[in-house]
This record gives structure tokens, sequence and C-alpha cells, in this order.
């Protein structure tokens, strides 16, 4: 079993924050990303019961939580890190035009030395799509565009491509990702459609929203059968899942039988309590007592 941490803290504290859960042993860091948020929060989030927004250990967002670009926040954690890979969870893939993703992503690829990872997202608030002028109800379509698009800037010498949502080339696009044949791409969303996706698509499951693990289980199994039929098993795959399974050695084994490779958590604070480094420090060094327990009951990485 693989951790991650969902870096859910004031940019102030990234530097000491981000290279202690290097030294602790999480695998991967986590950022969130929303491009801007409406005055009034619309009860549409699909992976809470009461429908609003929230960021894993922090609570609520709310119209003045602030939006960071991600590729900035990730650029500066790798320039205090070394290991430790980075990641979106999750960028909403459809409002961005696919030369602009793919130069950000492969530039953070270049100057981390290789560590990044796209966790992706066909995106929820209509709103934030409506003020970019990006269409809402084609983006899945879009998105699935998007995602060959990347792959093929990456791995190809000219790419050309014409349809209904982008016109380019012949072009050539450089600098290419250190990751060969690119940057590895998961997916996230619940929904049977965005679960046809991540099994068609996705290098990997981001699974936000499931109540248990049976709920995981299910979930799982349309990805598998997605896999199956675009013949992709063979593929490297991982899935990293929030749900909360880190409490002891036996409900880690049982994530683990179900199929999760990775859990992704932050330090539970009270809604609107500043995480502070000091608070971190404190979690941080006993979830490590606690992953050593795991590894030595040959749970983890």
């Amino acid at each position: 079993m693989k951790f991650g941490l969902h870096l859910t803290v004031s940019p102030r504290h990234y530097r000491e924050i981000a290279s202690l859960a290097e030294e602790v042993g999480f695998d991967t860091i986590y950022v969130p990303e929303h491009l801007v948020l409406p005055s009034e929060m619309p009860a549409l989030y699909p992976y809470s019961d009461d429908g609003l927004p929230r960021l894993s250990g922090l609570g609520d967002i709310t119209p003045s939580t602030p939006c960071y670009d991600p590729w900035a926040q990730l650029g500066f954690v790798a320039a205090c890190t070394s290991t430790v890979r980075l990641a979106t969870a999750v960028a909403v893939v459809p409002l961005y035009h696919p030369l602009f993703l793919a130069r950000s992503l492969a530039t953070l690829d270049r100057l981390s030395g290789g560590r990044v990872t796209l966790g992706g997202g066909v995106g929820w608030l209509k709103s934030e799509f409506d003020w970019a002028g990006r269409s809402f109800h084609d983006r899945g379509r879009r998105t699935d565009v998007i995602i060959d698009l990347l792959r093929r800037f990456w791995a190809e010498d000219v790419v050309e491509h014409h349809d209904e949502h982008f016109d380019l080339g012949p072009l050539q696009f450089n600098p290419k990702p250190l990751q060969k044949p690119g940057i590895p791409i998961e997916l996230g969303g619940s929904s049977p459609a965005a679960l046809r996706r991540v099994g068609r698509l996705g290098d990997g499951w981001l699974e936000f929203g499931a109540r248990d693990l049976d709920e995981v289980v299910t979930q799982l199994a349309v990805v598998d059968e997605e896999r199956r039929r675009a013949e992709r098993t063979e593929l490297p795959f991982e899935v990293t899942s929030w749900l909360p399974v880190i409490d002891d050695v036996d409900r880690v084994r049982r994530a683990e039988d179900a199929g999760i490779d990775r859990i992704a958590t932050s330090p539970t604070v009270a809604n609107g309590t500043p995480l502070t480094p000091d608070v971190f420090r404190t979690w941080a060094f006993a979830l490590r007592d606690r992953m050593s327990s795991l590894e030595s009951s040959g749970l983890t990485s």
C-alpha cells in the first residue's frame, strides 16, 4: 500500500510540509484545482451527501477559498523535494486548451525530473466553464479528445488533428516529457460515464466519494470491464482512494484486497482552523509510526 498527501495548506507552509511529507514516506503529493468560485456555492458537488464541496481533511469549500494555479504550486513543491511524485486531484481538463495543458505538464515534468502525474476530471461547476468561455454540455467528449492529444503531443514527432473541438497542425510539440511514453494520466469520477472513461483511457483511477469499500469494489468492476473491452489490462494502472481506511492494519488489508493501491489523506482539523506545520508534524510522525506497523505486516511498499 502506498500513501499520498492532499496538500490543502497555505502556500507559505509548502516548503516545510512537502519536505516533511517526503521524509515521512508519502509517495505522492496532490493539489486540488478550481479556476474560480461563485459568490454562492450551488449544492451540486457529486461526492458529498448534501451536494456541498469539501477538501479532504479541511471541510467545506467556500466562495472565499483560494484557487491557486496547480502547475505553479507543483513547480514550487518540485523544488522543495526530490523523490515524491507530484499530482493534481483533480485538474479540470476540459477547461484547458490541450496545447497549454500539454506544455504546462511537460515543463513541470522536466523541472521535477520526471515525477508528474496528471490527475484529471471533467468538472462539475458549470459557472467555471461559462466564465472561461468553455462549453459545459460536451465537456466529457472534449476531455476524451484532450487526453488523446496530450499523449500524442508527448510521444509523436508531428501531430495533426481536426474535429469540432480543435483544429491543429501539422505541428511539432516540444519539449517532450522525461517520462516515456508520456506523463501518466489518472482520472477521477464515479458516474457510470466517468468510470467507463477511467477504464477506457486512464492510467489510474482517483476514487472520491465512496461510502465504503463495497462501493469501491462495485465501481472498480465497471472500470475493469471497460479496461478489458479497450484491451488495456496489460498496461500499468493504479487505484487511489480518499476513503479513511488507515485506522488499523485490518482496514488497510481490506482496502488492499479491494484493489486499492494508494490511500490519499491529510490531517483533519476543525472547519476554518488553519493547518500549521506543527499540527502537520505531529500528525505525520504519528502516521509514520502507523505506516511502519503496516510495513511490518507486509502492506506498504
